[in-house]
């Protein structure tokens, strides 16, 4: 999953961001609220954090004009301030969370799982499964019927992603997106390598579930009848 952190303390900023890569999230990094703005409208984030004060344009107003252009994605909102009426105010804005700084990394940690399971994805400590097999994305392990294989970060990514969109057809660009980021320099080849690496341990594992290539428009799982 990739979290956007738009905070201009720089230092906070980086901090958060290895916290969260040591999590295995996928992360990006933001200094100022008219960048935030723009990078969540890409649509590839599953969860905002928002640091109110931001120059050219704070976080409540960001927040404010991604809800005007129906943008849904989880917000937790990170500021300094601790009155009542700031938290009502992000609140009725349409923030899902909202954490006063100083805060502790374990507090921040839950609040992120807990704005992610009320999205209904599932989160990094579970498993995801599909057909017969079983995905830790903690772990970065994949399970079929007993035995298991180690997969690398963005292998595990990829399959999370095409895990989680079902039975829904995920293109290159989507991929691309979510797994480097959209001002990223990655190419299609990038993508058909680690599919190629995926399929090469589905199959190893002798899986039930295919990634089946839609010819110009993207790849999507499939579970097939095993024969004895």
């Amino acid at each position: 999953m990739r979290i956007l952190i738009a905070e201009d303390e720089i230092h906070l900023a980086e901090a958060l961001s290895q916290l969260l890569k040591k999590q295995n999230y996928s992360v990006d990094v933001v200094h100022d609220g008219r960048s935030a703005y723009d990078y969540a409208l890409s649509g590839i984030y599953d969860l905002l954090l928002l640091d109110v004060m931001m120059p050219e344009m704070d976080g409540l107003a960001v927040l404010h004009k991604l809800r005007g252009d129906g943008e849904a994605t989880p917000v937790i909102l990170l500021t300094a301030k601790g009155e009542i009426s700031d938290k009502v105010i992000g609140l009725d804005y349409g923030a899902d969370d909202y954490i006063a700084k100083p805060f502790s990394t374990e507090e921040l940690m839950a609040r992120i799982r807990a704005a992610l399971r009320r999205k209904g994805e599932v989160v990094p400590e579970d498993a995801l499964t599909f057909g017969d097999l079983e995905l830790n994305t903690t772990l970065l392990k994949l399970t079929v019927k007993g035995k298991e294989l180690k997969l690398n970060l963005k292998e595990s990514e990829l399959l999370e992603l095409l895990v989680t969109r079902k039975l829904a057809v995920t293109s290159k660009e989507q991929i691309i997106e979510k797994l480097w980021g959209f001002d990223s320099n990655a190419e299609y080849n990038n993508v058909e390598v680690y599919i190629s690496f995926l399929r090469k341990k589905l199959a190893f594992l002798h899986a039930s579930v295919k990634i089946a290539t839609i010819r110009g428009v993207g790849y999507i799982l499939e579970v097939t009848e095993q024969h004895v």
